[in-house]
């Protein structure tokens, strides 16, 4: 029986609870989580791809099934490299599924031996994005109740 592998991809600028959240409960779930951290060279990015890489590995750094990695191109790609057979995607609200489904279905249809496993975001965490976060960090304001207290900004 082959491993149970998810690749958590995203830009993760920065990663949040809500991020942690997702990874934590999906731990069960699989025998290792891949998360992969996207290098877009057209995004205009606050941070370092180095940095993004650090604290997450800093926030999992006692957790034997997460992996941390970077990538560049389709996420598809990446997790045929990795060997991944499940793309884990958390999901905040109806506007996050709708775009979310979009991209399963085109990445079912490139790779069917790949499934899409969604996750309801808690509640605590629904309202917090990785936009919001990195604009109150940019207008010089609090995010260490948005953040895991790993990551030192």
């Amino acid at each position: 029986m082959s491993k149970k592998i998810a690749v958590f991809p995203g830009s993760f600028s920065p990663f949040t609870k809500g991020h942690q959240s997702i990874v934590n409960r999906a731990l069960p779930l699989f025998d290792e989580i891949v998360i992969s951290i996207g290098i877009n060279s057209s995004k205009n990015d606050c941070f370092s791809i180095n940095e993004k890489v650090q604290w997450v590995k800093n926030v999992f750094s006692k957790e034997k099934k997460v992996k941390v990695t970077m990538y560049e191109g389709l996420t598809i790609d990446h997790c045929i490299k990795v060997n991944a057979n499940y793309i884990l995607r958390g999901l905040r609200n109806s506007h996050d599924f709708k775009y979310e489904k979009g991209i399963a279905q085109m990445n079912h249809s490139m790779q069917n031996n790949i499934e899409t496993v969604f996750i309801i975001t808690e509640a605590k965490y629904s309202h917090i994005s990785s936009t919001l976060v990195r604009d109150i960090i940019q207008n010089g304001g609090d995010v260490s109740q948005f953040i895991p207290e790993e990551i030192k900004l």
